[in-house]
């Protein structure tokens, strides 16, 4: 996939394209499928399939208190992207100049100048530059002046089930991972959630308990992490998957342990984590988060977590 980061990275004589406009957050089941269809045209018709998408949240500069936490980063945004199979990125930066441009100039400068498109997928509730002034009933106009033809989208449903599910969104996405439910935002992802970072130096308190484990820097954190509770996952480490059990909170058991940290426990691996990167795909919720009256009750707490972590990931292999 060819990365482009902003209209001047786009190369001279691109195109012709096919082009798809959204946030992609998280890049779900209903992200993929408008990909899948916009690889297909493109394909039929030899137009490149491209992805316009955006390096942060509209809402963070025009409604700040209204946006939602990404579901990934910019790096895992690109690399989702890539693995849906689209031929062409474009990753706009969202400042205020192009939130201020009006709908005709953000469509001559990005459709037709940068990425000379021919097709432009578009959802019926689009709406683009100024102060979303312009909406699909315009931007069709200004493909019949500029030449290029809008394919409407329809909402998709989450796989697997019926006419009565609700759409497949970003926003579910958030909500089923901030409950912890972690097996329905795979559903509406189509994959594991999952988030990165590197390892950096604890309290080292659960290797005195018998169980050491691999903490997440939370400056570096890639991802949302799902509600506190127990987990179990799967750690990538340098390619390599381990299984794992995964603890998220403040581990109430213990005094000032910051709030929503993440530490992961790789079964039947004892290794110098420190300074590595390392990503957590959640499978299964094994339980909540709960403080424990001793230590030989918290010891025990966690045999029962690993054995949990054992079977969850048994039929996940």
């Amino acid at each position: 996939m060819r990365f482009f980061e902003g209209l001047d990275a786009v190369p001279a004589g691109f195109g012709p394209s096919a082009v798809a406009i959204g946030k992609f957050d998280g890049v779900h089941t209903g992200h993929r499928a408008v990909i899948t269809r916009l690889r297909r045209l493109a394909a039929e018709r030899g137009l490149a399939a491209t992805v316009v998408t955006f390096d942060r949240n509209p809402l963070s500069l025009l409604a700040p208190a209204s946006c939602p936490t990404s579901l990934v980063s910019n790096a895992q945004k690109r690399e989702l992207l890539a693995e849906a199979g689209v031929d062409a990125t474009l990753m706009l930066t969202f400042d205020r100049q192009l939130a201020e441009l009006e709908p005709e100039v953000f469509v001559r400068r990005v459709l037709v100048d940068a990425l000379a498109a021919h097709l432009v997928f578009a959802g019926a509730d689009f709406r683009f530059g100024r102060r979303g002034a312009g909406d699909v009933e315009l931007l069709v106009a200004l493909g019949a002046e500029a030449g290029f033809e809008v394919v409407l989208v329809d909402d998709v449903r989450a796989a697997d089930r019926g006419p009565g599910e609700r759409r497949a969104s970003s926003t579910w996405v958030r909500e089923a991972l901030e409950a912890g439910r972690v097996d329905e935002a795979a559903r509406v992802l189509g994959r594991a959630a999952t988030v990165r970072s590197v390892v950096v130096e604890g309290e080292k308190r659960g290797r005195e308990l018998g169980f050491p484990t691999a903490n997440l820097d939370p400056a570096r954190l890639e991802g949302l992490l799902p509600a506190d509770g127990v987990y179990a996952a799967w750690a990538t480490v340098d390619g390599v998957r381990h299984p794992a059990a995964v603890s998220i909170g403040d581990n109430p058991t213990f005094d000032g342990v910051p709030q929503h940290q993440a530490e992961a426990h790789l079964l039947d691996v004892d290794a110098d984590l420190y300074g590595r990167t390392i990503e957590l795909a959640f499978v299964q919720r094994i339980r909540g988060m709960e403080p424990f009256a001793s230590l030989d009750a918290l010891v025990v707490a966690i045999r029962s977590d690993v054995d949990a972590t054992r079977r969850a990931l048994a039929g996940d292999a």
